[in-house]
């Protein structure tokens, strides 16, 4: 297939599909030029800006959700992963209703608290956890507890991954590195491992060498950083699943390689499980894949969709943030979200709910498959349960360099074609789908539907 050709083609499905989501969304483009008085990129974070404005969304009830002016929806795009329970199912619309009434906050910790956090330590293989607000201050946190633990200051992340947005783990990510022009900023002298400059602003220099960067799936390269900083690497941070490139798996016995080899050298292995963590499997990614790490981190859907985060792991690291590493919120699980994050785990998001996840999952992604095969694009598909994604490479991913290789002009001519066609998706080729335990056949039938006639019409 030519590949300038498609490009091409997908320019000018870009453009039509952008002009009639313009005309559909006028009431979008208003709030946009009034929320841009208070807000930069009139967004409450960089991930929600859009171009030339981002949709901007009134209602949500099950598996569809409606914009402001009226165009409903069937959402895969899940709150970038948040929604699992999908939007005001019952269980949760009554947990919230109930901590309404009893106690919102407290800045105490209440038995609901508690009772979360023995369902996160059973659900996910730790010993202890802590409450935090978010997936950055979930990372944050479980870094700092680390380096307490080892008394070292360096950490290694893997190449182009996203831990949040604190200081120690900005080098090497997408996507903020396309707005400083760094996508493409990789170190190319052959090391096994590097250090390098932020993809964010602000950063001090003091940090620049104590975050080191090797590739995702390259457990040689981690040992390699290990050999060359002795008694300096506090801790390995890492999605278990690489989750904001599209999705890469783990290679078959990496994890436990990364593993064996902190171990080896006195340092803390994290799994930060804020995207995989209640979307891949019942017990996230130590069920799915067998390997426990020292300590996680998690976020998003063990919130039921309230604001939660949390990290933990074994108790003798965790012990640390009573030994004089800092770890404190006021509102680290609150009763309102503790309510949701409760009700979330053990009456909605139940081992059967995995069933149902893993089912409509399989039949989105060979749908998708389907249609990639019939119609010749480069592409294709990764399927684990409630997340999925197309990327636009032909070989499935393996690391950072491999999705550096995708074709983002055809997801930037999916986007606008899908969500005219009733599909709502993420904002960016970096990012998945996620279906939630109310979405349906008939809903996913709609995405096998448009996609496919996407294809086609790429293909003509």
């Amino acid at each position: 297939m030519d590949l300038e050709r498609l490009k091409a083609r997908a320019a000018e499905i870009a453009d039509k599909e952008t002009k009639d989501w313009l005309g559909r969304t006028q009431a979008s483009e208003k709030l946009y030029q009034r929320a841009t008085k208070t807000l930069p990129a009139g967004v409450v974070s960089n991930f929600q800006a859009g171009d030339p404005y981002p949709v901007y969304l009134a209602h949500g009830k099950g598996s569809t959700v409606t914009d402001v002016d009226g165009n409903d929806y069937t959402d895969f795009h899940g709150g970038f992963g948040v929604n699992v329970v999908g939007h005001a199912h019952p269980k949760i619309v009554e947990a919230i209703k109930k901590a309404a009434d009893d106690a919102i906050h407290f800045a105490v910790t209440t038995e609901t608290t508690v009772a979360l956090a023995e369902e996160i330590c059973a659900r996910f293989q730790c010993d202890q956890m802590r409450f935090v607000n978010s997936g950055t201050e979930a990372t944050m946190d479980a870094i700092r507890v680390a380096r307490a633990a080892t008394g070292r200051d360096k950490i290694i992340k893997m190449e182009g991954s996203y831990h949040g947005h604190h200081d120690s783990v900005l080098f090497s990510v997408v996507p903020e590195a396309d707005v400083l022009d760094l996508r493409h900023s990789v170190d190319e002298s052959g090391k096994p491992w590097y250090t390098t400059e932020p993809t964010s602003k602000g950063v001090p220099e003091a940090l620049w060498d104590t975050t080191i960067v090797v590739p995702f799936n390259d457990a040689s390269a981690v040992d390699a950083a290990f050999t060359d900083n002795p008694g300096q690497i506090a801790a390995v941070i890492l999605e278990p699943v690489m989750m904001n490139i599209g999705i890469v798996v783990p290679a078959d016995g990496y994890l436990q390689a990364l593993k064996d080899t902190c171990e080896k050298h006195g340092a803390v292995l994290i799994f930060d499980e804020v995207k995989c963590g209640g979307t891949i499997a019942y017990g996230g990614a130590a069920e799915r894949f067998g390997v426990v790490p020292h300590l996680a981190a998690w976020a998003k859907a063990i919130g039921g969709g309230a604001t939660t985060g949390a990290f933990g792991g074994d108790a003798n690291i965790m012990e640390y943030v009573t030994k004089g590493a800092a770890q404190q919120g006021t509102f680290n699980g609150n009763p309102l979200s503790s309510a949701v994050g409760l009700a979330a785990l053990t009456q909605v998001l139940t081992r059967d709910a995995y069933d149902h996840l893993g089912k409509l999952g399989t039949m989105l992604a060979e749908g998708c498959n389907r249609a990639i095969a019939d119609s010749g694009i480069p592409a294709h598909t990764v399927d684990l349960a409630a997340k999925g994604c197309v990327s636009y490479r032909s070989e499935p991913l393996t690391n950072y360099r491999d999705f550096l290789e995708t074709i983002p002009e055809i997801y930037w001519a999916s986007y606008p074609y899908m969500v005219n066609r009733g599909i709502f998706m993420t904002p960016g080729d970096e990012e998945q789908w996620t279906i939630s335990v109310q979405h349906t056949d008939d809903d996913v039938q709609k995405y096998v539907t448009a996609f496919g006639e996407f294809c086609q019409l790429l293909t003509a």
